[in-house]
């Protein structure tokens, strides 16, 4: 699952994919109606691929958070963002059993798991490893 090209945008509901970056800002793709925006650059804009969840020992990508999620729904789609808190916090004990109750709110499990269903519907998410390039690999060594 590939989360580098993927946005949340503050104020704006749902996820974007970076289409391409201009002097200003950027153009984005909404996930939700396939409508095109453009973003300057004071917006407050967060890519998934750098959001972490607090866990005991470290803090969690949330691509791992979202494999995780797959894992479990063999690909399909996770537990509606919708559902009463005590729901919602006992589904992500079963993802990510060592999450920090303190530092990780019931609002934040709604945000993924609505992040989660958007991307699941897409057909973005993977319970697979992702496959490392060769420099990746390398550079490891």
């Amino acid at each position: 699952m590939n989360l580098e090209k993927i946005l949340a945008i503050s104020g704006k509901p749902g996820l974007y994919a970076l289409k391409i970056q201009t002097r200003t800002g950027f153009v984005a793709e909404s996930l939700l109606d396939g409508k095109k925006i453009t973003v300057g650059l004071r917006s407050n804009v967060s890519l998934l691929s750098e959001i972490s969840m607090y866990t005991h020992s470290e803090e969690k990508p949330l691509a791992e958070v979202m494999r995780s999620i797959a894992q479990k729904e063999d690909n399909g789609p996770a537990l509606s963002h919708k559902e009463d808190n005590d729901k919602l916090v006992a589904y992500f004990a079963e993802i990510l059993p060592d999450y920090d109750e303190d530092r990780v709110y019931v609002s934040d499990i709604k945000k993924v798991l609505n992040w989660y269903n958007q991307l699941q519907a897409k057909g973005l998410v993977s319970k697979e490893a992702p496959v490392k390039s060769k420099e990746e690999a390398v550079s490891e060594e």
